[in-house]
């Protein structure tokens, strides 16, 4: 009976457990970088220390030893001298690796804003799992509506998988962290887009008032001319599919056409449903991942009859080149801007190797030190401690 409870409490737990969107794993090959530039900060540390001459008196003897002859009496001053020395280096060197490793993770990112309207959330699920060769660590990876804070989408995806050891660093997405950005960005009502007057491409201008002109002319003259209004407005939240040999991202969207007069309300002459496929290059720029999307498939149909679909067929080629020449360019431009994914600041990717697997992707990458650790401690500690850091350092290691 206890055997079948505890059984039971395991299945509980793992049933619970939050499945992690976003992975990273840390190579030997990384730690050993972050080894060597910890120790040329260590080295710089050093050369700020400054022992202070000994003079004193032993009876009739009378000593004065300087800073520059420390080493060369290394092999003779006594154990008491030795422990002065302690007394200077070992806490420094104690405090300057405890302020490296704090002020590093300090320029980590945990949960911060992506925009106006979207935040990203990379806490980590768990502790983190060394071994021998590697240092895995599991984030959430969740997007979230900046004023729905609490707001988290279910994970349902994949569980992103890492086997490689070749690079320094790598980092795996699953689908449910694009999910979740685009899923918060369609509860903010962000994912609509309106074309009035000359806003609308002149050739579909005129193609849409010859294909809507027979409704058109039975209007009032005040309203034939009117402005004419194409707005997009996307009906579900947009899906991302994460495959061996791409990945891509559904949108399913309402396209309304209609004339807006002047001080009137507007008047609708179409609504139709468009289906779209967009194929997604994912890449990683210093610490951005950025996106490069481009329009696969584009199905419009009419949300009335079929007989209104067969009639919106030479509007197809005319809306599709509409979403390529005016779309796609302003939506590529915001989704270049890029995400920041959790590293410590000063710290970029190079030579990075993207891999697609079945539901998630891998980006492999070397490291790259664009800033200095002293540069860096610099940067994030207080104003008031720059001057006064190396007066509290802990009590002497032995």
């Amino acid at each position: 009976m206890a055997l079948f409870r505890a059984l039971f409490l395991a299945l509980l737990a793992g049933a619970q457990a939050e499945l992690p969107g976003c992975k990273i794993r840390i190579t030997s090959k990384a730690l050993e970088l972050v080894k060597q530039e910890g120790l040329r900060f260590l080295e710089q540390e050093l050369e700020t220390i400054t022992i202070p001459d000994l003079r004193g008196r032993e009876g009739y003897f009378y000593y004065n030893i300087s800073e520059k002859v420390y080493q060369f009496l290394s092999t003779f001053i006594t154990s008491g001298m030795r422990f002065l020395l302690n007394q200077q280096i070992c806490p420094v060197l104690y405090h300057a690796g405890t302020v490296l490793l704090n002020s590093l993770l300090d320029t980590v990112p945990v949960r911060s804003s992506v925009d106006e309207l979207v935040g990203i959330d990379y806490s980590l699920l768990k502790d983190p799992a060394a071994s021998d060769s590697n240092l895995d660590m599991e984030f959430r990876g969740a997007f979230f509506p900046l004023a729905e804070s609490n707001w988290s989408l279910p994970n349902r995806a994949v569980e992103p998988q890492l086997r490689e050891e070749e690079r320094m660093v790598y980092v795996a997405f699953s689908e449910f962290f694009f999910d979740s950005a685009m899923e918060s960005y369609f509860r903010v009502g962000a994912l609509k887009l309106s074309l009035v007057g000359n806003k609308v491409p002149h050739d579909l201008d005129m193609l849409l008032r010859a294909t809507y002109f027979g409704s058109i002319v039975l209007l009032s003259p005040a309203v034939i001319d009117s402005p004419l209004k194409l707005e997009l407005r996307v009906l579900a939240p947009p899906r991302c599919t994460i495959k061996p040999s791409g990945s891509t991202v559904s949108v399913t969207a309402s396209v309304t056409i209609a004339l807006v007069p002047p001080d009137q309300p507007e008047v609708q002459l179409s609504s139709m449903t468009m289906d779209t496929r967009l194929s997604a290059k994912v890449a990683l720029r210093g610490k951005a991942l950025r996106i490069q999307l481009d329009l696969r498939r584009f199905r419009i149909y009419s949300n009335q009859s079929a007989l209104e679909s067969l009639a919106l067929i030479p509007l197809q080629a005319p809306l599709k080149t509409m979403l390529q020449i005016g779309v796609m360019p302003m939506l590529n431009e915001r989704m270049w801007r890029g995400v920041q994914i959790p590293l410590p600041e000063g710290i970029n990717f190079v030579r990075e190797v993207v891999t697609n697997h079945a539901g998630f992707l891998t980006i492999g990458a070397d490291l790259h030190f664009a800033k200095g650790l002293r540069e860096v401690i610099e940067k994030n500690r207080p104003a008031a401690t720059r001057d006064t850091w190396a007066s509290s350092a802990p009590p002497p290691a032995a």
